[in-house]
């Protein structure tokens, strides 16, 4: 580990001579990268200079302790040696775990996609249920939502919903919501008071940039249609709505939410962006040893995540066997103590597959 720890701190003042080249300087792309990569591993070589100083300390306080001292003094040196050890302890534990492989995504800004699957009409209210939880998850964390487009249903739910969450670290935490997610309840419909059980699946992609995802214009058709509302009508004449096919991948976006067709192509390609970017990620995971995959990081979103259980005011997640009750502060979009467990189990496992490597 320590070997790993000094070669990343080299980098970093490797990093730091090459930021105040004229080259450099000079050249927007690389600066930005160069910027970025130091960015990245400036808590790591920070922790480890921290712990090098403690070290030091430590070999210091023994030393002292060697030598002739009266009682006081050697009480002093004896409790600032037991103080120093415990600290290079925790130093420690925290170098593993900022060793541990970061997801390039996770600072990312989030495309979610929200869709009623099976259950009909209740299946569209929960997709509705599960946008306002994340849309209120959103706001605690201070990020910002903007609906894309929309396909509702006329008794307040969605077929499908597109929403930007933008902010920083947004793709680190939601990115586990990645599956489908299963609700017990009585629904408004049901007179008999049975409990019914549908789903809906929730697709978190990182927002990808022009320079992540190169899509060639002669790759995607556009195509140009009126919008329609609730139930197929059309809504108005113009021709706003934009249907983007990307013909390499056979991925097709459309969008209707803005009046305007440019508007709406703008938006069309950012979610179409995302969904090509995801694809090639998707295939480079499945490639990955099946062995290495943690019980979190699949990103399989057939897989039935989470289990939403009314009566019982109870939210279980399969993937950790997590169990709350409740259910009524998670849908008001308190979802940090699950997000929080996910991520721990996530590093955990992360972790022991670097303690296996070395």
């Amino acid at each position: 580990m320590y070997d790993r720890l000094q070669a990343v701190e080299n980098r970093y003042d490797e990093l730091n001579e090459l930021l105040s080249d004229p080259d450099v300087v000079s050249d927007p792309k690389r600066l930005r990268d160069l910027s970025k990569e130091q960015s990245g591993i400036a808590e790591t070589v920070e922790t480890y200079r921290h712990y090098k100083e403690v070290t030091s300390q430590i070999a210091e306080t023994k030393e002292l302790l060697s030598e002739k001292l009266d009682d006081d003094m050697r009480e002093m040196a004896k409790e600032e040696l037991s103080g120093l050890q415990d600290e290079k302890i925790e130093l420690e534990e925290r170098m593993k775990l900022l060793l541990v492989p970061k997801d390039p995504n996770d600072d990312k800004n989030v495309i979610m996609e929200i869709r009623g699957a099976a259950g009909g009409d209740e299946a569209a209210l929960f997709a509705g249920d599960l946008f306002r939880m994340y849309s209120r998850y959103a706001e605690t964390h201070g990020y910002k939502v903007e609906i894309m487009d929309a396909n509702p249903t006329g008794i307040g739910g969605y077929k499908e919903v597109i929403a930007m969450i933008t902010g920083d670290g947004a793709f680190s935490r939601l990115k586990y919501e990645n599956g489908a997610h299963r609700v017990q309840r009585v629904p408004e419909t049901e007179s008999g008071g049975r409990i019914h059980t549908s789903t809906a699946t929730v697709a978190i992609l990182p927002e990808a940039e022009d320079v992540e995802i190169d899509i060639q214009d002669k790759d995607i058709r556009t195509d140009t249609f009126a919008s329609t509302g609730a139930g197929g009508q059309s809504v108005n004449t113009t021709m706003s709505a934009v249907r983007l096919t990307h013909i390499p991948t056979g991925i097709v976006v459309s969008m209707q939410d803005e009046r305007s067709q440019i508007k709406n192509k703008e938006k069309a390609m950012k979610v179409l962006r995302a969904r090509v970017y995801d694809k090639f990620e998707s295939e480079a995971r499945e490639e990955y040893d099946a062995t290495r995959k943690s019980a979190v990081g699949t990103g399989d979103r057939s897989e039935r995540i989470r289990t939403y259980n009314y009566p019982q005011n109870r939210v279980t997640d399969h993937r950790i066997g997590l169990t709350i009750q409740k259910l009524d502060q998670i849908m008001e979009g308190k979802l940090d103590e699950i997000i929080d467990a996910l991520i721990l189990e996530d590093q955990t496992s992360k972790l022991e597959h670097l303690n296996d490597a070395e």
